[in-house]
């Protein structure tokens, strides 16, 4: 499979007038085409950081990100970015809202209109193309920030705690809906979450980071039938309950450590 994002020996240390502070050190981290990875870890391991860093918003210190084997320095096309608030403009349609990241790329022709609405269409919001986003609900304003994010057809995904702020229903709907609409498109994506239980039913492989400095802990395959299955029906496949255990296991190690696990 081919790699499409490619960390190597990444560090990065953030400097303010109180002094210098290593938020991540020596990160090396591969993901094929396709797959769906997902960082968990205590606060403060620097999972933000790190998508911030892969999105080219910020410059690490020392080591390389690549994207399909080109050196990010500063924000590109080929990376979508979704993040836990929906930051929709209240005063533009919800197909306006949508079609942004193509207007800013200069791309609004019709065959972008057109994919635009088939996004809409397959988000089960068709209906609403010209309603507001005070009109939807949590849950649909967040599906209208997928759309945002996969209109403009990036490469890579990364999801920085998208469903956190929805009710576990609506939650578990999305996360089916996610994971099926990238899995069609063989979209490569990274979420970020602090739910073990979220990462395990989403993801091909899960990447434990452990904090002060956010270093990696472990590297965990998700095994087959659980990675294959939509995520609710995923929590209900053998081994599930054992992998969640396991994960935990390394929060617990990390506390003993003497690493703080809260938040």
């Amino acid at each position: 499979m081919q790699t499409v994002v490619e960390l190597q020996d990444l560090t990065h240390v953030y400097v303010n007038g109180r002094g210098a502070s290593l938020a991540l050190e020596q990160i090396s981290l591969q993901v094929t085409q396709g797959e769906f990875i997902s960082l968990i870890g205590p606060s403060g391991c620097g999972k933000t950081t790190l998508l911030s860093l892969i999105s080219g918003l910020l410059t690490p210190t020392a080591g390389t990100v690549r994207i399909a084997g080109e050196l990010i320095k500063r924000p590109t096309p080929k990376v979508g970015y979704m993040l836990q608030q929906d930051y929709l403009f209240p005063w533009r349609t919800i197909y306006e809202n949508a079609s942004i990241g193509l207007e800013l790329m200069g791309r609004k022709d019709p065959a972008a209109r057109s994919f635009v609405l088939e996004l809409l269409d397959d988000m089960g919001l068709s209906d609403y193309a010209d309603s507001y986003p005070q009109q939807l609900s949590g849950g649909m304003r967040q599906r209208v920030a997928l759309v945002r994010t996969l209109a403009t057809e990036p490469d890579i995904l990364l999801l920085d705690e998208p469903f956190s702020a929805l009710d576990y229903q609506t939650k578990l709907q999305l996360e089916d809906l996610v994971a099926v609409t990238l899995r069609s498109r063989n979209k490569t994506a990274i979420l970020v979450t602090h739910d073990i239980s979220e990462a395990i039913a989403m993801s091909d492989r899960i990447v434990v980071l452990q904090p002060r400095p956010g270093r990696i802990r472990a590297t965990v395959d998700v095994p087959e039938p659980i990675r294959s299955a939509i995520p609710l029906k995923a929590r209900e496949e053998a081994g599930f309950h054992n992998l969640f255990h396991r994960l935990w296991g390394l929060f617990e190690e990390m506390d003993g450590d003497g690493v703080s696990t809260n938040g």
